[in-house]
């Protein structure tokens, strides 16, 4: 029976973007960060920290970070999940132990503790019957969040998502096939054939999904975009936006100190 409703869990997400006007409660938000709390970290450092905003004005400037989404304001909570090394910093210093994880591998751990918990949030809030929408911009925009969030060095936004009671029940999403995924052993690099069997479903659903809203279709039609791989790489993901963020996350993480890489 448990394994049944995980599934379902599992199998129904989508992503939310508009939410009912109602409040969360704190008994099940603290239910929801008990969840996160008991992901897997490495080493037991728990190299994370959570961060709940409710309050309407500081999600208002989070908006423009965020990439002007408007879930960050409708929706009743945003969740950020950061890297962080600051509070173990701490520790380390009150018991007399070298203090480092200033580095770059140490951010990736703290990144993948974030990542972790928030997905235990995630599906905890899911089974409950909330929503969520995760937002890329996080780790996109972190030094603009980072300072609205008021992070200490050492500590880095990653991954954040509203949080609320859906009012939309869009179509799940589809999603590659596992052979087009999954390696056994070792990794096995793809054909041509295979790559255009493995991308065929989505090609053609990712596409009818954007001539199906009109706003999407224009857009396409007004860069002449012929095919999904163009929308992803000339209108959604282009190579100059990205550069651009991975300039900024180079300099945050700099500034957060991670990027201490030699003796």
């Amino acid at each position: 029976m448990i394994a049944l409703e995980l599934n379902d869990v599992i199998y129904g997400h989508r992503s939310i973007r508009e939410y009912e006007d109602r409040e969360v409660s704190q008994e099940l938000l603290e239910q929801i960060l008990d969840a996160g709390i008991r992901a897997s970290s490495s080493g037991n450092m728990q190299s994370y920290s959570i961060i709940v905003t409710k309050d309407k004005e500081l999600k208002q400037k989070l908006y423009t970070p965020h990439m002007e989404q408007s879930m960050v304001v409708d929706a009743p909570i945003l969740l950020t999940f950061c890297a962080d090394f600051n509070r173990m910093r701490k520790w380390l210093t009150l018991n007399d132990a070298p203090v480092h994880f200033d580095n770059f591998m140490s951010f990736m751990i703290g990144a993948i503790d974030a990542t972790l918990a928030a997905q235990n949030c995630a599906l905890a809030a899911e089974n409950e019957g909330l929503g969520i929408c995760y937002m890329g911009s996080t780790l996109a925009n972190c030094d603009q969040i980072g300072e609205l969030l008021n992070l200490p060095p050492n500590v880095v936004p990653i991954v954040g998502y509203s949080l609320g009671y859906p009012a939309e029940n869009p179509a799940p999403r589809d999603r590659l096939p596992r052979h087009g995924v999954v390696h056994y052993e070792q990794y096995r690099d793809y054909s041509d054939e295979d790559i255009l069997e493995i991308y065929k479903e989505r090609n053609e659903k990712g596409w009818k999904r954007y001539m199906d809203i009109p706003r999407l279709k224009e857009m396409t039609e007004q860069l002449g975009l012929k095919n999904l791989a163009q929308v992803y790489t000339i209108a959604k993901y282009t190579k100059e936006s990205h550069i651009e963020f991975s300039q900024t996350v180079l300099n945050y993480l700099e500034k957060q100190n991670f990027m201490k890489n030699s003796d």
